[in-house]
This record gives C-alpha cells, structure tokens and sequence, in this order.
C-alpha cells in the first residue's frame, strides 16, 4: 500500500511540473514592446493600470464615454489607430463603445479572470489591454459591442 501511495504521488507531482501547467497560448510577439520602467514612466498611473495590467476604469469616468466628435481613437500607448467615431454607438454602459474596430489593429484573445471565459481585445502593435468584446450591439450592423476602457485610448480629430 505504502508503495502504491508513493507512486500516485510521485505521477501527480510529475505532471504537476510538467508543460501542462504552461500556457498553452503562444506568446505574442508585438511591434512595440518595453519594460515596465519605460510604460510607466511614459502612461499615467490609469493608463497603465488599464494598458499593461487589463485594469478596468471606473463606469462613466470617461470623457470619451460622450465625445461625439468625428475623428479615430486611437492607443493611448503607442497611437495605433483602433476605432473609427462612425463606428461609435451609445451603449448605457459607461464605457465608449464600438461595433467594430479598425481591422487588424486590434487582437482577439480570452481572459478567465472573472472566472468564465471573455473576449478580451488588445492593441495588435503594442498588447495594451483594451476592453472586452460582447454579442449585444447593434444588430443592424455587427451585433457586437467593443466595451473600451477610455483610459486606453486617445481622440485624434478629424482634419478639417
């Protein structure tokens, strides 16, 4: 007994160590990337708690939840254009909200941080963390709802 015992635990501790407690995602490899030291000395403390932690701003918190300006929002982190204002809709949710993104300047990936697994969007050239993506927009157009932190982004006007 005492030799079948110390076999179950030795297989148990073997494939505890082993690869199958790696992520078995690829690490991305981005346009942009720095240290820790850089992105905060060059982000605000929202910024990146947002960006480089995927933080999520207080509801209602941003200016850019309202800015009904023309124009494209852009990384707050590395100025990749990510958002078209046409593709702007007022969702109630607190956050800016999009029906689409500009395409391949933002990235699918999946968060389980609530516990259940979510859509989680990041910039394509730097990885900063975005938002979450949700199946309830507008169904006239893509009937999906790109909920961004506006600590992520910066507006950059339209030229007149």
């Amino acid at each position: 007994m005492n030799k079948l015992f110390s076999f179950v635990l030795l297989v148990f501790l073997a494939s505890c160590a082993g690869k199958a407690q790696d992520s078995s995602k690829e690490k991305i490899k981005y346009k942009i990337t720095k240290t820790t030291a850089q992105w905060k000395k060059e982000l605000t403390s929202e910024q990146y708690y947002v960006l480089r932690q995927a933080g999520t701003e207080r509801p209602f918190s941003s200016p850019l939840n309202k800015n009904i300006n023309t124009g494209t929002y852009v990384c707050a982190a590395c100025k990749t254009p990510l958002y078209a204002s046409k593709d702007k809709f007022d969702s109630g949710t607190g956050w800016p909200s999009f029906d689409r993104a500009i395409k391949e300047n933002v990235i699918l990936d999946t968060d389980y941080k609530t516990g259940y697994a979510r859509t989680e969007l990041k910039c394509n050239t730097c990885g900063g963390h975005l938002g979450h993506s949700f199946n309830d927009g507008p169904k006239n157009t893509t009937g999906k709802r790109h909920c961004i932190n506006g600590a992520a982004l910066t507006f950059s006007p339209a030229n007149k």
